[in-house]
């Protein structure tokens, strides 16, 4: 049996950051934001919430009404860049609020790619442990705890929420086919967040030069994403078996809408199998991925047999690219 997506759930805040909104905050006319970004609106979570909250909400909903699921878990995997605190894990957290004890949770951090690595992760986990069980990988982040609200660079890009999947066993010719991760640690500089580690403690000092804040190199990052985007997703394809025009649906990380638009266009992707969130939604980190696979499900569901590529670019810098047959 391969490993698959059985269930997806989602959590997104109620609270609505309008372009009106950003060009308060920075200065910036609405109209730049939208031509620059493509984002019209994100969420933001109520002051106080937590990451593990939103993860909860998004994890009972992938489980709701499926108890044997529940049952059979036999790892969480929770990737986030924004903990509820550096330690313990994020997943910890969850594990007790969903009620599990005793099932392995942790968490992965890598940044936008997150959700891919915390995917590849608990496929691997399952194929060691005893056949039927499932795997619960959640991709959650609340970046608006980190924004710079008069940098309109970032604020404008970022929002809050929190998906997840459900892995777990499926038929053969079904399920992840191939989960194909890079790294280059030599980029690192491009997105951040200097202080509240060992490297750079989040003292009065830090906070006042703003280092607790998140800071990204755009068009170093638009440029990364540009070069390696179609590498990821070229080996991805190349270890399973398939063409790019074999594929349905392409669900890739919300970075922002013009980035996309871009990197589809110099692929020569269809638009119209590329779902977007990133108008509404913002990019969301580590829970974009998750979030539009469940919108895309909602709004169109995947047919039985519908090979899907998943891709993300994120710090690190990360990428990532999986493929999934869809049952």
């Amino acid at each position: 049996m391969n490993t698959g997506l059985l269930s997806l759930g989602t959590h997104l805040p109620e609270h609505v950051i309008d372009n009106a909104t950003i060009s308060e905050w920075t200065g910036a006319p609405q109209s730049w934001v939208e031509e620059r970004t493509g984002v019209l609106e994100r969420r933001y979570c109520a002051p106080g919430t937590t990451t593990s909250e939103i993860a909860y909400r998004a994890a009972d909903h992938a489980l709701d009404g499926l108890p044997q699921l529940r049952r059979q878990l036999q790892h969480i995997v929770v990737a986030t860049s924004t903990p509820d605190q550096p330690q313990p894990s994020t997943a910890a957290i969850l594990q007790d609020r969903l009620g599990l004890p005793g099932v392995p949770a942790f968490d992965v951090n890598a940044v936008c790619s997150g959700f891919l690595y915390g995917l590849a992760v608990a496929d691997s986990l399952l194929a060691t442990r005893t056949p039927g069980g499932t795997a619960l990988v959640v991709g959650a982040d609340i970046y608006s705890t980190q924004m710079d609200r008069t940098d309109r660079r970032t604020v404008s890009l970022f929002g809050d929420g929190a998906g997840a999947v459900v892995l777990g066993p499926v038929p053969e010719g079904y399920g992840i086919r191939h989960v194909h991760l890079a790294a280059d640690g030599a980029h690192r500089e491009f997105v951040e967040v200097v202080a509240g580690g060992t490297r750079q403690p989040a003292d009065a000092a830090a906070r006042e030069r703003g280092e607790h804040l998140f800071r990204m190199r755009g068009r170093d990052v638009r440029d990364y994403a540009l070069r390696t985007f179609p590498k990821v997703i070229s080996e991805a394809l190349a270890e399973s078996g398939l063409r790019i025009e074999d594929i349905g649906r392409f669900v890739f990380h919300q970075a922002n809408t013009r980035l996309i638009e871009t990197c589809v266009r110099e692929m020569g992707i269809d638009p119209a199998r590329v779902p977007l969130t990133a108008p509404f939604l913002g990019n969301t980190a580590a829970a974009s991925i998750p979030l539009t696979l469940h919108h895309e499900h909602t709004r169109r569901p995947f047919r039985r047999g519908e090979h899907l590529l998943l891709a993300a670019v994120g710090g690190g810098m990360t990428a990532g690219a999986a493929v999934v047959t869809w049952y």
